[in-house]
């Protein structure tokens, strides 16, 4: 199971086919118990009108057998009065349930008078067969209640004046009163009436059952449509992201890094995973090009003091009295100082972070200025020392790497001034040579990059001092920039913001 779902693709379709399958089921369900219910009222609706028509007839004094009562199998009848008995069925109506009685074989009892019909009717179902075929009906039981006509006041006076006369016949009058009101009683439920009319729910249940087997039918179809319809969609929307996976797949075989994954012409979000994927490839590129680069330059300018070295101490074991000892000695020095700056280089480019310690920039600046034979400005004072936030020996390798490369160029001065400029400590380092060209003022900083006129490794070194500089000076946080000194010559500055 879990290798047919490992693909978005199956896990999307069987998403939507299971929400689907989930709606349709609810839905279905819902529209069948609706049809249901709205099919059992309506036959009710249907039998209480048939009862109400049989009632009305008996409320105006129809006799028994002058009653038409429906004949078919729609609309079976039957006539129970108050006792219990059964007065009038429909005909071919062999049995019935769901009436309060199952009799259906008519018996003679006084016939209606005027009546008044109840305004409520009572539902019900039940069965009933009709020459001998067997149903469910939805019954409707309308009441006929006896009514007040001319004859009835008649009959009650005279059964009034009865009473008065019986009243003084002597100690058994009481007797017979009794039993002339439970006649009176007893006639009176005789001549009450109930109408049950039948409505047949064959067609509900038929309708149901319609219902229900076109929906065994057409939800399987239809969830094998969704399941179709939403494979192709997804199949044909992931098709960008199965070149970009196989293109990525082709640069990694390759390790060819100019390659680039195809992109979509749509604005969509795989147009946008294109686009970065392909920015993250050329920011790869760039950075595996730079790091090759790198090595190169570095082997370069490694090979140079070690051959020389080599070679010195070569004749030295040969003929010792040409060794060049000073010159040894300051080759090892130049290589000890490269192999320092690749290292720092090599934490820089690993993304080392500076320690978050005080640190006063006033005395950085005055102890590289003194070592440097220089005279530093720090206008104005502050009794904080313009306190920064980082390494100490980091920013002072910032200031002696910015101080050898203005001596390095000077013709005659070297200058170095600390100020404060909003929430920011800025240094400035200047020189009065030849400057930085406009053109040349960033591709100063790049790694083992020197202008024309420091190209001497004696006296250039190995152009790895401004490139640390503003790596380090990034890393705390500020920025390093060159620019023209007034009155010619360049000048370096150095931002780093103020502690607190």
């Amino acid at each position: 199971m879990r290798r047919l779902l490992g693909s978005v693709r199956a896990r999307a379709t069987v998403a939507a086919t299971l929400v689907v399958a989930v709606v349709l089921v609810a839905a279905g369900t819902a529209v069948v118990l609706s049809l249901r219910a709205n099919l059992i009222d309506r036959a009710g609706a249907d039998a209480e009108s048939a009862a109400r028509k049989v009632a009305a007839r008996l409320a105006t004094g129809t006799a028994w057998d002058a009653l038409d009562l429906p004949d078919d199998d729609d609309e079976p009848v039957q006539i129970v009065d108050g006792t219990g008995r059964v007065r009038a069925v429909s005909e071919d109506l062999e049995s019935v349930s769901g009436t309060g009685t199952s009799g259906v074989e008519p018996s003679a009892g006084p016939a209606p008078a005027h009546g008044t019909l109840d305004d409520d009717a009572h539902l019900s179902s039940g069965e009933a067969v009709i020459d001998g075929d067997r149903g469910t009906y939805r019954w409707a039981a309308v009441e006929v209640r006896p009514g007040e006509s001319d004859d009835d006041a008649g009959r009650e006076a005279e059964t009034e004046a009865e009473s008065e006369a019986d009243s003084g016949a002597g100690p058994g009058a009481g007797a017979g009163s009794g039993s002339r009101e439970d006649a009176e009683e007893e006639d009176d439920d005789a001549r009450t009436f109930t109408v049950f009319a039948g409505a047949p729910l064959d067609a509900a249940d038929s309708a149901v059952r319609t219902a229900l087997t076109v929906m065994l039918i057409g939800l399987p179809v239809l969830l094998a449509v969704v399941a179709a319809v939403t494979w192709a969609v997804t199949r044909r929307a992931l098709r960008p992201v199965e070149g970009i996976r196989a293109e990525l797949d082709a640069i990694t075989g390759s390790r060819d890094l100019a390659r680039r994954v195809p992109e979509p012409a749509t604005h969509d979000e795989i147009a946008a995973l294109a686009r970065t994927t392909n920015a993250t490839l050329a920011a790869l590129e760039d950075a595996v090009d730079k790091q090759r680069r790198f090595v190169a330059d570095a082997s370069h300018e490694l090979r140079s003091p070690i051959a020389s070295l080599r070679t010195q101490l070569e004749v030295g074991a040969e003929h010792p009295e040409l060794l060049d000892l000073d010159g040894a000695v300051e080759d090892t020095v130049r290589l000890q100082h490269l192999a320092a700056d690749l290292l720092l280089l090599a934490r820089l480019d690993a993304g080392e972070r500076p320690p978050d310690r005080p640190v006063r920039l006033a005395d950085l600046v005055a102890r590289e200025a003194a070592e440097h034979g220089l005279r530093a400005r720090v206008a104005p004072e502050r009794a904080d020392g313009y306190e920064v936030r980082g390494s100490a020996p980091q920013l002072g390798r910032i200031l002696g790497n910015l101080l050898d490369n203005a001596r390095r160029h000077a013709r005659t001065e070297v200058g170095l001034a600390l100020r404060q400029d909003g929430p920011d400590a800025v240094v400035t380092v200047s020189d009065d040579g030849p400057g930085v060209p406009p053109a040349e003022r960033e591709r100063v900083f790049e790694r083992f990059v020197r202008l024309d006129d420091a190209r001497t490794r004696d006296e250039g070194g190995a152009g790895l001092g401004l490139a640390i500089a503003r790596d380090a000076a990034h890393r705390h946080g500020g920025s390093l920039a060159v620019g023209d000194r007034p009155g010619g010559g360049a000048e370096f500055v150095l931002r780093l913001p103020l502690a607190g």
